[in-house]
């Protein structure tokens, strides 16, 4: 019995060491550079399970199907006619949620605004040109996501030779999405990931026990200073916000505040008094997607389809009839703000 007794003893002993011995959570932060700007990610884990390496090798490849910056990527190819081009999941999935959102906007979200985009200077050439109604009206029946279609077969087909793809108000919130979902494939549960300003929450901040806790910019904030309009809790949801911050103009006559969208519909440069819209959503890509159209729609319209989309949480931020900022908020968005 005594050696059965050691026995235990040296079992329980190693046990207890080990328990010791075991590391606890802590975050992991990368940092890097991704899609002409920066990203950051915050994990918790016992131990490092990912790398930099990993984060830059898979945001790579994400670009490489759909940064229109890139020559070599599909996105480029197929913009420059090639239809022969085989795209991949990334492209799928974007080309997917797009028309979601072209749909349910009637429209006013529409990634073949790029040959648009192009001809204003806003694109990768960058040439800033003057156009006139008539340019843009030419140039507008190449708009139309409805003029695209995806294969069975993966490829990709246009009515128009010149319309021109372009992912970027909705590829840069997808992807986020994109390194959440590598996140969780490697066993990560609690984490935030941010990516060039949009974000999505996974989990909670189990250390301090508490949700995440983000802040959202005031878009009339000068580039020397940071404020803060508010503070939101944030679990299991992704964060985009569409609007010139930093970029706001200024009418000289009027003395009017406001931001320059253009609007698919129309060709021209939208201008409203909505300076910023703040979307949270159950991704990364919905969310993207539905900050671009709601700085399209006015203030009214804005009310109205969020009556009907009870699913987004959202907070706009515009200027009065006196020219003062005032915000309008969702219940659901209210709900979440920190005091």
């Amino acid at each position: 019995m005594k050696g059965f007794k050691r026995y235990y003893s040296f079992i329980f002993a190693l046990l207890f060491l080990s328990c010791q011995n075991e590391s606890k959570p802590t975050f992991f932060i990368i940092q890097g550079e991704a899609q002409g700007s920066t990203y950051a990610i915050k994990y918790i884990a016992n131990e490092e399970v990912t790398s930099k390496m990993e984060i830059d090798s898979l945001l790579t490849a994400f670009d490489l199907s759909l940064s229109t910056y890139r020559p070599d990527s599909k996105i480029s190819k197929i913009n420059a006619g090639d239809s022969t081009v085989v795209v991949d999941d990334f492209f799928i999935k974007t080309f997917e949620v797009s028309n979601q959102i072209f749909n349910e906007t009637n429209g006013l979200f529409d990634p073949t605004i790029g040959v648009l985009v192009n001809a204003y200077g806003f694109g990768p050439n960058k040439q800033s040109v003057t156009l006139t109604q008539s340019q843009i009206d030419s140039t507008l029946q190449y708009v139309g996501f409805n003029k695209v279609k995806l294969n069975e077969d993966k490829t990709v087909s246009k009515q128009f030779k010149q319309t021109y793809f372009d992912f970027n108000a909705i590829a840069q919130g997808y992807s986020v999405d994109v390194v959440v979902d590598f996140l969780k494939f490697k066993g990560i549960e609690n984490a935030i990931v941010e990516i060039g300003g949009e974000l999505f929450a996974l989990g909670k901040n189990t250390i301090e026990n508490k949700n995440w806790v983000v802040g959202i910019d005031d878009p009339l904030q000068t580039p020397e200073e940071r404020k803060l309009i508010a503070k939101v809790n944030l679990e299991n949801l992704g964060m985009a916000t569409s609007g010139n911050y930093r970029k706001v103009m200024l009418d000289e006559k009027t003395g009017e505040k406001f931001v320059h969208i253009i609007n698919p519909k129309t060709g021209l440069s939208q201008k409203g008094n909505v300076l910023s819209a703040t979307v949270l959503a159950k991704n990364g890509a919905i969310a993207d997607g539905y900050a671009t159209a709601l700085m399209i729609m006015t203030l009214e319209e804005s009310k109205t389809f969020l009556q009907n989309h009870p699913e987004l949480y959202v907070m706009l931020l515009y200027t009065d009839a006196d020219n003062q900022m005032q915000q309008y908020l969702t219940d659901n968005f209210r709900e979440l703000i920190l005091e």
